[in-house]
């Protein structure tokens, strides 16, 4: 058993409708020293790769984001779910469907900040559908930019996020998969 899901049996909850609440230690509050403990995870597992940007999704996933982009000492950006006027020229956008908030959104990046023949590394706090990481896929795409893998730190196994992901060829590393998960018993099953 790894940190994540140790810390996951610690003070995880499971809740209906396959919610997974890690809000005191994840997306939340949040665990400065768990967080630095994912990067520096994070970091080993794409060490073969040249990262120039880490990129994520309002809002869960900046503050790992944050933390890699120190771990691989480069910048880090993450996709605005609404344009406001301090964003400046064109953006990339890409439709979004939210798992957690059944909502659709629009999430722009500033072109600025993602160039061509960039190598980016894609992270967030959690993979279900795969929406969100299509979403940012599709971004760097638009960019001309490489997606170079992308960091997961909880992956729900028992939906398609993950199948879909990976099919289409990028290195997707979760750091816990959950395979089920039971709100009547509170169980969860790790991959």
């Amino acid at each position: 058993m790894n940190f994540i899901e140790e810390r996951i049996l610690k003070d995880g909850i499971v809740a209906k409708g396959n919610v997974l609440k890690v809000d005191s230690f994840l997306n939340h509050q949040m665990d400065i020293s768990l967080l630095e403990e994912i990067a520096k995870e994070f970091k080993s597992r794409f060490n073969d790769k040249k990262i120039d940007k880490i990129l994520t999704i309002e809002s869960s996933g900046i503050a790992i984001a944050c933390m890699c982009a120190k771990e691989f000492n480069v910048p880090m950006v993450f996709a605005k779910k609404s344009k406001s006027i301090n964003i400046e020229g064109d953006v990339y956008s890409a439709e979004v469907e939210s798992f957690t908030h059944k909502t659709i959104n629009h999430v722009i990046v500033s072109k600025k900040f993602i160039k061509a023949h960039e190598n980016i590394l894609i992270v967030d706090d959690f993979l279900a559908n795969g929406c969100a990481l299509q979403g940012l896929i599709s971004i760097v795409q638009q960019a001309d930019a490489k997606v170079e893998g992308i960091g997961i730190v909880i992956e729900k196994g028992f939906q398609d996020g993950g199948k879909i992901i990976r099919n289409l060829g990028y290195q997707l590393e979760s750091l816990a998969i959950i395979d089920d998960m039971n709100d009547l018993t509170k169980e969860i099953k790790f991959r």
